[in-house]
């Protein structure tokens, strides 16, 4: 998973069909937990355009899309927001959630 910028996630979204946009902290524990299961899912679906950044250095996504908590993974569909993922279930859940955007 590569660490974007914000202009890096704007740049993707807008010319990927579906895009994965995983923002975490490094302090929490639950975002811990999410990072390894999203690597795993990473590694099942390696064509999926997943990116990851750390929270504190992309505010302006936080504020823009209104997410209200970490972690969060943003799920979009030809540059639209399609969904807000807040609670990281398992890798099975992940993986049925992200393999529609593995094109």
């Amino acid at each position: 998973m590569e660490e974007w910028t914000h202009q890096e996630w704007m740049k993707t979204k807008n010319k990927s069909r579906y895009t994965a946009f995983y923002l975490y902290t490094p302090m929490c524990g639950t975002c811990q937990v999410a990072s390894r299961m999203l690597h795993i899912v990473k590694e099942m679906l390696p064509s999926l355009t997943l990116g990851k950044a750390n929270l504190n250095y992309v505010q302006e996504v936080a504020e823009l899309y209104q997410v209200e908590s970490v972690p969060c993974l943003l799920l979009t569909k030809d540059g639209k927001l399609q969904e807000k993922v807040y609670a990281f279930q398992s890798v099975p859940f992940l993986y049925e959630k992200l393999k529609t955007f593995d094109r």
